[in-house]
Formats: structure tokens, C-alpha cells, sequence
């Protein structure tokens, strides 16, 4: 009996962590062992869980709601998160380490359930696609967009706050705005929204069908809807449901319960934006005009965006 008892622990101390939601900003967490893939790129262990590459990757875009999305997402049974965000196919430092080093990265599932990841960036990198691609060509991938000029302005407000805690200097947001009384074409938050640049990017390799664009000005305020539609295009059985979801009256967000379990985002999420003056708001919306027309033709969708 004794013996019994003491394979059990043994056994127990050995097993990696079960199937779990994916760590919040700020939590801790331990790096993954690391070993050579299988043939069918799964490392299994004993106790019938096993480490896969994603069948779906969240790509972006930054300050889009992928944090949230990947949250929601993680309200369904068959969906299993990577607990970071990645940046395997956009950093060539970890790119180097080779798809066993990725793979590594990836929690412990079950055979039946899917593993996703998000790395917000991997959108707007040029080199991504084909890198994703080589890898599986007939991997899902979903794309989370607002409206160009409030992601810009969250854009600037994460680096605002960033900077402010680290007791560094920080540019007015009007002077990274306008440079010479037009827009700043040289500021890097801007380049991010120009969607329909990047997403002729992805389609050079992934059919539209592959590409799952939610709406993350709708998934802010109205989240059920949004995630049906992604719960369909990953053909997942309906799970999510509108007991999920909470309207937290204090932060001005939706909230999610996970049975009975309530959680929110991190504080860092839903932050006010700067106040910015009228006349530079519109040129924001004359400058992004046109890129957001092309864009809706090239998705086939139109968003309320100004």
C-alpha cells in the first residue's frame, strides 16, 4: 500500500499542468520543458495530455481586444490558451529555436481539444504569413480590428502609461500626432491601423475563408454576438452563452463567469484615452478615409468605423 501510495506521488509531481485559461496580465508563470516534436508535432505525456501546435493563432492587431478575445475564447471546453504571447514567427531570436522550441511553448491538452495562441503583432510583420504558412497552411487564424483611430489612440496611451510607471519622459500625444501641421506619417501607431496594407499581406497566403476578422468595437459592448460567429468559424460546438458575460458598471466593461468563477480584465485594459483636440481627430478620420474603404473591399465587410 505503501508503495502504491508513494508511485502515485511520484507520478503527480511528474504530470505537467493540466488544460487551464490563460494567465492574466501581470501573473507569474514557469517555462516549459522543452523536447523534439513527434512526427504528427505533438510531445504527449502519460497521463493521456499532450502539447500541440496551435490550430488557431490570434494575430492581431495590437490594441485591437485580443487580450479579451482570447479570454472569451477560453470560456469554451475545447479551446486551451498558451498562457504568453508567443512571438515566435515575428522575433528571430525565438524563430532560431526551431519549432521544437514553439512547440514547447504550447500547453498540455487533451487529444479532443485545440490549442491557441495570440502574439498581437504577428499581424502588421511582413515576414509572418509565410512563416505560419510553411507551418500550416490550413491553420485558422483570427484578427481583432477597432476602429483605426481609437486603436491608435489606445496605441499611445499603453506607451503613455508605460513610460509614466517607469518615471520616463513622454511626447504630448499632439506632437506624435502632427509633425508640420499634418499627420505624422513617421509614427508607428499609425502604420498599425492602416489594415488593408497588412491584411494584402496575409492573403498573398491564407484564403479569406481562413480569416476570421471580429469586431472589437462590438465585442466590447455587446460580446455574445461576436463570439457565436467565432465559436462558427472555428466549428466549435455552442458553448459560450450570455451567462458568461457581466456588465461591470465600476470598470465600464463586460466581465466573464466561468462556473460561477467571475473574473475581469486587467486594469490596464479600458484605460481613458487622452484628450486630443477636435481638428487633429479629423484629420485622423480623413487620413485613415480611404485605407478603411479599401479595406472593406478587400474583406467584404464594412465596420462602423469614422
Amino acid at each position: 500500500m505503501a508503495a502504491l501510495l508513494l508511485g502515485l506521488l511520484l507520478f503527480a509531481m511528474q504530470s505537467p499542468p493540466l488544460p487551464s485559461r490563460p494567465l492574466a496580465d501581470g501573473e507569474l508563470s514557469l517555462p516549459a520543458t522543452s523536447s523534439p516534436p513527434a512526427d504528427n508535432g505533438t510531445t504527449s505525456h502519460p497521463n493521456g495530455t499532450l502539447q500541440q501546435f496551435p490550430q488557431i493563432i490570434i494575430i492581431g492587431v495590437r490594441k485591437g481586444g485580443t487580450r479579451a478575445l482570447i479570454e472569451m475564447l477560453s470560456l469554451h471546453s475545447t479551446v486551451v490558451a498558451a498562457q504568453n504571447e508567443v512571438h515566435f514567427f515575428d522575433w528571430e531570436s525565438h524563430f532560431q529555436k526551431g519549432l521544437s522550441w514553439y512547440l514547447s511553448q504550447m500547453p498540455y491538452t487533451f487529444p479532443e481539444q485545440l490549442t491557441v495562441e495570440k502574439t498581437p503583432a504577428y499581424f502588421t510583420s511582413s515576414k509572418v504569413p509565410k512563416r505560419i504558412f510553411q507551418m500550416n497552411p490550413n491553420i485558422k487564424l483570427l484578427l481583432i480590428l477597432r476602429d483605426p483611430t481609437e486603436r491608435v489612440l489606445s496605441d499611445y496611451t499603453q506607451v503613455f502609461y508605460n513610460r509614466l510607471q517607469k518615471h520616463k519622459r513622454y511626447q504630448p500625444i499632439e506632437s506624435v500626432l502632427v509633425k508640420d501641421g499634418e499627420i505624422n506619417l513617421g509614427y508607428k501607431a499609425l502604420n498599425r491601423s492602416l489594415y488593408y496594407t497588412h491584411m494584402q499581406n496575409w492573403l498573398q497566403y491564407f484564403p479569406l475563408e481562413s480569416i476570421h476578422v471580429v469586431d472589437g468595437d462590438r465585442l466590447i459592448k455587446d460580446p455574445l454576438p461576436e463570439m457565436k460567429k467565432v465559436e462558427r468559424f472555428l466549428k466549435l460546438e455552442p458553448q459560450i452563452n450570455a451567462s458568461n458575460f457581466y456588465f461591470n458598471k465600476t470598470k465600464g466593461f463586460y466581465c466573464l463567469r466561468d462556473h460561477g468563477r467571475e473574473r475581469c480584465l486587467h486594469d490596464s485594459k479600458g484605460r481613458a484615452h487622452p484628450h486630443v483636440a477636435p481638428a487633429i481627430l479629423q484629420k485622423l478620420y480623413q487620413f485613415f478615409h480611404q485605407p478603411n474603404k479599401k479595406f472593406f473591399e478587400l474583406v467584404g465587410r464594412t465596420f462602423n468605423w469614422n
